[in-house]
């Protein structure tokens, strides 16, 4: 009783970080709305998104994406990830929920609403160019981070690692946000991602927004101290993700044989832990 008591506490105290106040009726209408959806329940994307892993996977890909100026002049100029971490993070979660797990009504919404919100979005990076939230590149750029950031996290830390098949299928049907969103030309499977990835390159720096972005996320974040040290556990293994040239840009440090070993044991604990926290009661 004790353990279900404990287990139960520390779900509800996750779950109502990641999805906010409205978490529970929005879970619910997520799941219990009758309907087709966009994936189908084998789906590769719900096995990843569904996945504890994903609070690792998070943190990379917002690190990753940062190494794109006008995507993180965009960021800084309209996000409020300073003023309001926990509200960005519960709607970008709400909305990972929704087009994964919702109805495909509820899932079109969702897109309409942030296609709405991006429209709005324009103004001039540090360096003089133009950007809009909108940008068909910029879209796809921010669907190529997150892709290979979510399945990096759950090759090395999900409950059920995928097959070369699945790697492939997650690319694919992933993308269908993305395009719905507005992107263009997105990668059909895991090669064509990581050649993408590496297209992506020459246009890819680290402005010190987005150092400043880094150091918020890994160093500062919006936590009692009590919880820094998990934290900074899933951030650490978040960092160990990365390609190294991305860690070179945003001046990460790169110590092998401890993150191959001690960071990586924990980031494991730490997933495992989560994933039984928020295990749905039976």
């Amino acid at each position: 009783m004790l353990v279900d008591t404990v287990r139960t506490r520390l779900g509800s105290a996750l779950f109502s970080r990641v999805a906010g106040p409205d978490g529970p009726a929005n879970r619910a209408r997520i799941h219990d709305t009758p309907g087709p959806r966009w994936f189908a329940p084998d789906s590769p994307v719900r096995t990843v998104h569904g996945d504890a892993s994903m609070f690792i996977g998070g943190i990379a890909a917002l690190l990753l994406q940062s190494l794109h100026p006008l995507a993180m002049a965009a960021v800084a100029g309209h996000s409020g990830y300073k003023g309001d971490p926990w509200g960005r993070l519960q709607r970008t979660s709400t909305f990972l929920a929704v087009t994964t797990f919702g109805a495909a009504e509820d899932a079109q919404d969702a897109v309409d609403e942030v296609r709405a919100v991006h429209a709005r979005i324009r103004g001039t990076a540090s360096d003089g160019r133009p950007y809009r939230a909108d940008d068909p590149h910029l879209l796809t750029w921010v669907y190529t981070a997150e892709a290979y950031c979510f399945l990096a996290a759950h090759q090395r830390f999900g409950a059920h690692p995928l097959d070369e098949e699945g790697r492939n299928r997650y690319v694919g049907e992933a993308a269908r946000v993305a395009i719905a969103l507005g992107a263009e030309d997105t990668p059909a499977d895991l090669p064509a991602l990581r050649r993408r990835l590496n297209t992506c390159r020459p246009e890819l720096r680290a402005t010190p927004a987005a150092r400043e972005a880094a150091r918020f996320l890994l160093l500062t974040p919006p936590l009692p101290w009590a919880v820094r040290p998990a934290y900074g556990v899933l951030a650490a293994n978040a960092v160990g993700l990365l390609p190294r040239w991305a860690r070179r840009e945003l001046l990460l440090p790169h110590v092998p044989v401890v993150e191959e070993t001690f960071v990586r044991l924990g980031g494991h604990g730490m997933t495992r832990a989560i994933r039984w926290a928020m295990r749905p009661p039976t």
